[in-house]
């Protein structure tokens, strides 16, 4: 971080409040949090978001990353850029809320808030739009797909920056374990690499009477998990960070039959590609040892669907700012969380800052009866708006 702070500025979010915003924001939010989308498939949300990009007079672009949307805003005479970003899709999960506005499509809930971020970012559009207290260009950034399936990335590979120029992006998640009223973020990790791992081991099978005749797949499966979960504490070094979960163990159908073949699923999370490296090597040295011992053939799928999501120090810098300028509880995060985000595909490629809002609540992100705070809604709203602010500053 900076040695001194960063001086305050009179932000249009501090002259003009944005409570006239919010009973159009919240009804919104509330219909998308009824009708989520799984991803690539937001077609109906994308709809609402270029219709109403479009009645901002914003340039507008459709079907980037299949079903993503860009709005262009330009004001002044500066050639300076910036993107902010917000995420649309819904987790493939049953919502067991019974909210007035609860999922309306089974199997599709917004139970990571992505119908929050939406619906701030487009007021955001709405309030530059109207105060135009900057110079230069902002590009709404409205992505499909977070949840596990590279949206971002898929952005990216389709010119995303080439089309869009954006010299910082932004973006920002609402955070329940903050209360409302509080954001954080942090220089370098501010979120962790997501792997994912699928070893099968392969034997005969068997009766479950005649052991003696078959390799026992489910016992190698049941020593390797074992082995798995020492990975992390005996081969990485203790002053790093990274967690290994085995989250599924299958195998067999019948009680008296010894299956051929046993199937271990789990993920790793880190923060430095040298421990990703070396936790992949590990595993795979050790589903090689059980497999051989056993007198088994293995096969692992290890891949690496998310990078960590690293801050460029002065970005995180100005994102804690502009959440100070826009009236919330501004600190920097203690130590990153092991939660991943695909946001870090774009930040790969330019500088930028990733920032938890607080939103407090019972409900984690992910939980079958999680719904998005509408009292957030205004911070997210400001703290976007006093981002443009301070990245395209008027005179600078």
């Amino acid at each position: 971080m900076r040695d001194e702070p960063m001086p305050a500025i009179s932000t249009t979010t501090e002259r003009i409040a944005v409570d006239d915003l919010m009973p159009e924001l919240v009804a919104l939010r509330r219909d998308l949090h009824a009708h989520p989308e799984l991803a690539f498939q937001e077609r109906r949300t994308a709809g609402i978001v270029a219709a109403a990009l479009r009645l901002l007079g914003l340039d507008v672009h459709e079907g980037l990353g299949g079903t993503g949307v860009v709005g262009t805003l330009r004001h002044g005479s500066s050639s300076r850029t910036v993107g902010l970003r917000a995420d649309m899709d819904a987790l493939p999960m049953a919502e067991q809320s019974r909210l007035g506005h609860a999922s309306r499509h089974a199997g599709a809930h917004h139970g990571c808030g992505h119908d929050g971020h939406t619906a701030m970012l487009l007021g955001a559009a709405r309030h530059l739009a109207r105060t135009r207290q900057f110079d230069g260009t902002v590009h709404f950034i409205f992505q499909p797909a977070e949840e596990g399936q590279g949206g971002a990335r898929v952005m990216v590979e389709q010119g995303l920056f080439e089309r869009f120029p954006c010299d910082a992006v932004y973006a920002l998640h609402n955070w329940p374990d903050l209360p409302l009223g509080q954001a954080q973020t942090r220089p370098g990790p501010i979120m962790a690499a997501a792997d994912r791992f699928d070893i099968t081991l392969r034997g005969r099978g068997g009766h479950a009477a005649q052991p003696h005749h078959t390799p026992d797949a489910l016992l190698a499966a049941s020593q390797l998990v074992v082995q798995l979960n020492t990975i992390v504490s005996r081969r990485i070094d203790p002053a790093d960070s990274a967690v290994l979960s085995v989250t599924r163990l299958e195998g067999g159908q019948s009680h008296n039959v010894l299956p051929a073949e046993a199937r271990i699923t789990g993920t790793v999370r880190s923060f430095d590609a040298a421990v990703q490296d070396r936790i992949e090597a590990a595993l795979r040295d050790a589903a090689a040892g059980v497999a051989l011992s056993h007198g088994l053939e293995v096969d692992v799928i290890y891949t690496r669907y998310y990078p960590p999501t690293i801050n460029t120090p002065p970005e995180a810098a100005l994102a804690l700012a502009a959440a100070a300028d826009a009236g919330l509880q501004a600190t920097e995060a203690p130590r990153p969380a092991f939660t991943s985000e695909d946001f870090a595909f774009m930040l790969r490629e330019r500088p930028g800052a990733y920032l938890w809002l607080g939103q407090g609540g019972e409900r984690p992100l992910h939980h079958p009866c999680y719904d998005f705070n509408d009292e957030a809604l205004p911070h997210g709203v400001r703290w976007f708006c006093a981002v443009v602010e301070r990245v395209l500053r008027i005179g600078a």
